[in-house]
């Protein structure tokens, strides 16, 4: 009996020897080579294999010491992919805290309204806390790999999105198109009766011109009037954001006589109604703009310089606005 009396008494020592050394571990900061330090847990990381991702990226804590208090909390499977910053001060325990937490270091990205799909896919690509999955893709590509049929221009939604260091930029993509999907409907479902849409695409198309053709916001409404306005009479658009959309890369700045004559699907000068596609990301003020316009005659409008525009209701009032507007400044 007493040699089982002394064996409970050093179990219970070495357990109690054992507690304090992980508690006297657990509460001691840790030394890091540089202060503070970015690491990525990847995902699929066990508890080992973040430990040792910690250690490597500058953070000297034994890595299997670190496991076991993980383990000897419970948290092994607890621990959650990211990237995380710690600087000069932490702990051990304040460290598992914020791994099982999820306490992940965010950056931004801001994607603009009137950005193409190409300036949007440039934005992603040149951002350094981005995972580039997309790279080498075609647009199809990148559609398919979504999920979602047809082509991107205008399905996405400009906004700042917010994420984790070393997000997909694919599932910053699906953000975008999602929150798109939301606002569109929402405003689809509010639209004014008698609009000329055939489809809720055709609004969208409408919107992303409407986008490009705003100087000051408080000019949307009627821009959006005078397109439908012509779109009702069957007159053309004949609005050079589409040509230059059409053109591409070959855009050189400076739109010509001979772009405005050369016919394709993007050049509202020479064919009917709208162009087959969006040309940019519209915000949700030239949505609406497209769904709620202003109840107007107007069916020109002319840039006055200054950002604003000068609409008219006949050719004749509109001549005399290019003259007033463009041709008398060029002179």
């Amino acid at each position: 009996m007493r040699w089982l009396l002394r064996l409970l008494g050093l179990m219970l020592a070495a357990a109690l020897g054992f507690i304090g050394w992980m508690g006297y571990f657990a509460t001691q900061p840790l030394v890091l080579k540089t202060s503070p330090i970015d690491f990525t847990v990847l995902s699929g990381s066990t508890l080992r294999s973040a430990a040792r991702q910690i250690e490597e990226a500058g953070v000297a804590m034994p890595a299997w010491q670190f496991t076991l208090l993980g383990r000897a909390l419970g948290k092994a499977a607890e621990i959650k992919a990211g990237s995380y910053e710690v600087a000069q001060g932490i702990t051990p325990m304040k460290l598992l805290e914020k791994l099982t937490r999820g306490d992940v270091t965010q950056a931004e990205v801001v994607l603009l309204e009137g950005w193409t799909f190409r300036q949007m896919r440039m934005a992603l690509d040149a951002h350094a806390n981005v995972r580039h999955d997309t790279a080498g893709l075609t647009e199809r590509q990148i559609m398919e790999k979504l999920g979602i049929e047809g082509l991107a221009e205008g399905h996405f939604f400009p906004d700042t999105y917010l994420f984790a260091k070393g997000s997909g930029d694919l599932d910053i993509l699906m953000r975008s198109y999602r929150r798109m999907e939301k606002v569109f409907l929402s405003e689809w479902a509010a639209r004014e009766a008698g609009l000329p849409y055939k489809s809720p695409y055709e609004a969208l198309i409408l919107a992303s011109i409407v986008e490009k053709e705003t100087g000051q916001s408080r000019d949307r409404a009627q821009i959006a009037s005078v397109f439908l306005n012509r779109l009702q009479r069957g007159m053309l658009l004949q609005t050079d954001p589409t040509v230059i959309y059409g053109l591409g890369e070959k855009f050189d700045g400076n739109l010509r006589k001979r772009d405005l004559q050369t016919d394709g699907p993007y050049n509202t000068y020479t064919r009917p109604g709208l162009p087959p596609t969006p040309i940019a990301m519209p915000g949700l003020a030239s949505i609406q703009a497209a769904l709620r316009p202003a109840r107007t005659e107007m069916l020109y409008f002319v840039a006055r310089g200054d950002g604003s525009s000068q609409f008219s209701r006949t050719l004749e009032e509109h001549n005399r606005a290019v003259v007033k507007y463009q041709l008398r400044k060029g002179n």
